[in-house]
């Protein structure tokens, strides 16, 4: 899910160490790893601050840099752009892929699905606008998304056919149920949670048919949305802080690297 690559985000936040398992040999788990890390704000890193590109909100706290800087890869490159859509990946970004690339990270579906038009209309419209919104965009992740998807994975397998390729999903935003001081009611923020689920179910599918494996972000932000006691998502931007990356992606996309490493 993504905002405009325009929008004025916080540019201080600290980047953060983290510690990799390494695997038996004592090597970092990066080692001799060609990484492309592709896909939108949430790739991106729009919101976390500390930009090494502006135009395209590329944060050095988002988990592509994070997991390259602590997993020591042979090459890194980070394509991912705020804003980007699926065409945009096909256009820009995979062009960066080639027959040495061995990991992909992969994030996409949300601005392809509207989602910083719907949010709008949730968050400044009554709660018929947010569903009708949510209904619309629910159309086309059932109907045009999946064949879309499906494309682009194929793309990506055949300019990189001996990379591991993880797809990264998004996370619920809001904690449901109770208050949310300054935030959605409670109607909303189940509504703006159930159509995430439909593009996590969506994306997920999609992914197990290509051979990927997924990355659910909404166990990596468990407990950990908006209103919650102790927030990785921001209320401003609706995308997840420093902390979200380091704490919530980087670990499950970490894991979801071991796991596919050969034993």
């Amino acid at each position: 899910m993504l905002a405009s690559r325009t929008a004025g985000f916080a540019l201080l936040a600290a980047l953060t160490s983290v510690t990799f398992p390494a695997p038996a040999s004592g090597a970092p788990l990066g080692a001799g790893v060609n990484y492309v890390a592709l896909g939108d704000s949430y790739a991106s890193g729009t919101g976390a601050g500390d930009y090494s590109d502006a135009l395209c909100t590329r944060s050095r706290n988002a988990y592509p840099a994070l997991w390259a800087a602590a997993g020591e890869p042979a090459s890194f490159t980070f394509a991912a752009c705020g804003g980007a859509q699926i065409p945009d990946v096909l256009s820009d970004q995979v062009d960066e892929l080639d027959a040495d690339t061995t990991l992909v990270s992969l994030s996409i579906g949300g601005n392809d699905s509207g989602f910083a038009s719907t949010m709008l209309s949730c968050r400044y419209s009554t709660l018929a606008a947010c569903e009708r919104a949510l209904s619309e965009a629910g159309e086309y992740v059932v109907n045009e998304l999946p064949d879309e998807l499906d494309s682009l994975y194929a793309t990506v397998r055949a300019r990189a056919p001996h990379a591991q390729v993880v797809v990264m999903g998004y996370p619920h935003l809001y904690k449901e149920g109770g208050l949310c001081i300054g935030g959605l009611t409670s109607a909303k923020r189940t509504a703006v949670n159930q159509g995430s689920d439909l593009l996590n179910e969506t994306i997920a599918e999609r992914a197990e048919a290509a051979g990927f494996p997924f990355v659910d972000g909404r166990t990596a932000f468990a407990g950990h949305e908006i209103c919650t006691a102790d927030e990785w998502i921001s209320g401003s931007t609706v995308h997840p802080t420093a902390e979200g990356h380091e704490s919530g992606y980087l670990p499950a996309l970490t894991a979801a690297v071991a796991a596919g490493r050969p034993q």
